[in-house]
């Protein structure tokens, strides 16, 4: 795997850095504070090309290919400094819009892509549920057979951008008897009767992107609604998790490395006892290891945007890439918050708020024990 980049792709890093640090950061300790969701900056983003990055141009999108794709969101990582707008992007991205080009309609992918990729769309993907979090095929939500479709009935909890969702990919079952083999995914328009969402809740970090429930009563849902066959919405998840968890950290990736420069530049430059901290070996050895955990969690990113590129399986990647960028991230953060001393712990500072925003990712998208698992689980024990 050669991840070289071309000068073209050099371009994108460079202009969508000049791009989120010009337009992305301002008054972003305000926003946190008062978990205000940034629709404008948002659409800038759809506009910038952000959310059509890897959609092809007959949706809406600019059809990158993978890779350049995710050195793209690194890039928008590394310059923006909202964790929860760069998060909600690539949630949309990877578990709305790409189970839609997989499984989609040639009419579906025409209504809902071209609106996703526009930014006039917000997109929420609905599977867990109050009593099924990791065990997910174990979700009440029931989908009945009516004349020209469903009926659905049920909750899904800690949805993102569900307060502000246009579209909600929800998993319901239509086959109770057969298990997850009996679980159908169908896309739910808000202002459908029946359908309604709950204010965002608040939360530790991440605080910019909305999270919230959805609520399905007697929601009548047309059959030229449902994505894929009857009884597929376990492939269709199981494909979605694959992408999600292989490319939901890219943003993060980004993040880490403007992280360790940060630190570095005030090692250098704070000084105590005659000299600058970074220094002292104590303080030396934490950012070496920064810069390990950073170039590990590249190396398991772009494995899995190469093998995705090239049409392999990529479950066990997706699964370590997963456990690896979640973990580091909240591991390279405390130790930026203990290299910048009593200054970290200020708000203002904003190298709190990326240990708040790096703790959720050991949880959601499948918790890093649920990982393990699977890992273990591929491995045959």
């Amino acid at each position: 795997m050669e991840f070289g980049w071309t000068d073209e792709q050099q371009r994108w890093w460079d202009d969508v850095v000049a791009f989120a640090r010009r337009e992305l950061n301002d008054a972003l300790v305000a926003r946190d504070r008062d978990a205000t969701f940034p629709v404008e900056n948002w659409k800038q983003c759809a506009d910038f090309g952000i959310q059509g990055s890897f959609i092809p141009e007959a949706y809406g999108g600019r059809g990158l290919d993978m890779l350049t794709t995710i050195h793209l969101l690194e890039g928008l990582g590394y310059g923006c400094e909202d964790n929860g707008l760069t998060l909600a992007l690539n949630g949309q991205m990877w578990s709305v819009q790409e189970p839609l080009l997989r499984f989609g309609t040639e009419a579906q992918k025409q209504k809902y892509l071209t609106g996703l990729c526009a930014g006039d769309m917000f997109g929420a993907h609905g599977m867990t549920e109050p009593e099924s979090g990791s065990d997910a095929y174990s979700l009440q939500t029931q989908a009945e057979r009516r004349d020209g479709g469903y009926v659905l009935n049920g909750q899904k909890t800690l949805v993102g951008l569900a307060p502000v969702a246009s579209i909600a990919l929800v998993f319901a079952k239509t086959n109770p008897a057969a298990g997850r083999w009996g679980i159908s995914a169908f896309i739910i328009e808000a202002g459908t009767p029946g359908f309604t969402v709950s204010p965002p809740k608040d939360k530790m970090g991440l605080r910019t992107v909305p999270l919230g429930d959805l609520f399905l009563e007697d929601c009548f849902i047309p059959e030229e609604n449902r994505l894929g066959p009857e009884g597929a919405g376990a492939s269709i998840f199981n494909s979605a998790m694959e992408w999600e968890r292989s490319f939901i950290f890219a943003s993060h990736v980004g993040a880490m490395a403007r992280q360790l420069e940060k630190t570095i530049a005030y090692a250098c430059q704070r000084e105590q006892y005659g000299q600058p901290i970074g220094k002292f070996q104590s303080v030396s050895n934490r950012i070496a290891n920064m810069k390990v955990r950073l170039e590990t969690a590249r190396h398991f990113l772009y494995k899995a945007a190469w093998l995705l590129d090239n049409d392999q399986p990529a479950m066990m990647e997706a699964a370590m890439a997963k456990l690896v960028l979640s973990e580091a991230f909240v591991e390279s953060s405390l130790d930026a918050i203990r290299l910048h001393g009593g200054k970290g712990y200020l708000a203002d500072c904003g190298v709190e708020r990326e240990l708040r925003d790096a703790v959720g990712g050991v949880i959601y998208s499948g918790t890093s024990d649920i990982q393990r698992n699977l890992i273990a689980g591929l491995l045959g024990l």
